[in-house]
Parts: structure tokens; sequence; C-alpha cells
């Protein structure tokens, strides 16, 4: 039995920290995985630059309630729900995703949490697990999964080489020249062709 095991923002949705960061006029804020391979150093980077600012979890959501899934990411998601069982694993937070997930029909999210106060100031963030993507993947293949693994990203390389079929989809061109071994994909009906091609 497959399980396709997605990441979110930049695959599915829009990085919401580069949209809150354009929203903000906070450039910094504009730093993600793709440039940053530690999640741990780069949400301290962005919570210490929250506080300096003033800026908190309410400022976050009325960004997050703008963003509107990738053109093509919702067809993509249930035409591929129809053929498969699908999990978007991402190192975002349920107080980011909840309205991003009714817009895609509300997949099955696997996702971490974040520690705010009563003013709605973000203290910290709590990975469910660490390394989040990878240990999921793993945990799927010992329920009796073949995992295809598919993101952008530096923190998904681990579930992609960790999985059965692995794919790159609107990467860095740093990222594909690190890994030629990794079919990579910028359309999602090419994508959906791809995934089709090894359940």
């Amino acid at each position: 039995m497959n399980m396709v095991c997605l990441d979110m923002e930049g695959v599915l949705v829009p990085e919401i920290w580069i949209a809150f960061a354009e929203k903000s006029g906070i450039p910094e804020l504009k730093r993600t995985t793709r440039d940053e391979p530690d999640y741990n150093k780069l949400m301290q980077f962005r919570i210490n630059i929250l506080k300096e600012h003033g800026l908190g979890i309410k400022e976050i959501q009325d960004t997050i309630a703008k963003i509107d899934p990738l053109p093509g990411a919702v067809e993509f998601l249930d035409e591929l729900r129809t053929l498969t069982q699908v999990v978007v694993i991402s190192d975002t937070f349920e107080q980011f995703a909840k309205p991003l997930m009714k817009k895609l029909h509300w997949p099955m999210l696997m996702c971490n949490s974040l520690d705010i106060d009563e003013n709605g100031t973000i203290l910290a963030h709590k990975m469910r697990v660490q390394p989040s993507k990878l240990v999921t993947v793993r945990a799927l293949q010992t329920m009796g999964y073949d995992t295809i693994a598919a993101g952008d990203s530096h923190n998904d390389l681990a579930m992609i080489l960790a999985s059965k079929h692995g794919f790159l989809f609107k990467s860095t061109d740093a990222i594909k020249k690190e890994h030629p071994e990794l079919p990579a994909y910028e359309e999602f009906d090419e994508f959906l062709e791809a995934i089709k091609a090894v359940l």
C-alpha cells in the first residue's frame, strides 16, 4: 500500500513567512528552509525578529487568511486522493495551517505547534518529533506503507531520500544540482503523471 507524503509550503501553498515578510515589510523574514537547513535555528531567528517588531500570532494569521493554494494545487490533491492515500507532512504549525487545509479540501496534515502567551506573542515552537519529516515517513513505513515523498527544500530531503520513490517539486536550482538523482518537476500535471507511474 502506498502513502504519498507531501510538503506543504512551496509545494501546495505559497511560503507563509515570505508572504508575511512582504506584508510586514521585514525582509529578514523571507528566509526559509531553502536558505537555512537548520529548522530550529531558523525558527528561533524568526521568533526573535517578531519580538523585536512587536508582532505576534494575530498579524501572521491575518496574512494567512489571504493566502490561496498555488494554482492547480487543489485539483492535483483532489485527483491524487482518488488514486492513493496522501498525507501532508509539514514543519508548519497548527495555528497557521487550519485555514489553508480548508482551502485544500482538508487533506490529512501532520505538523507542529507554537507556544503562544495570552497576548498572542509567540514564545517558542514545539516540534512534534525530530527530525519530524523523516521520523514520520519511517513510522509510516513500519506500518506497512511504501512512501512516495516530495518537497522543495532542504528539510524535505531526508523524507524524500528515505522513501521508495522521491521527487523534488518547485525546488531551487541549487538543491536540484545537489541531488541530480531526484526527478524534479515544476508543474502539477507532470508531477501527477510521475506519481501515477510509480503507484
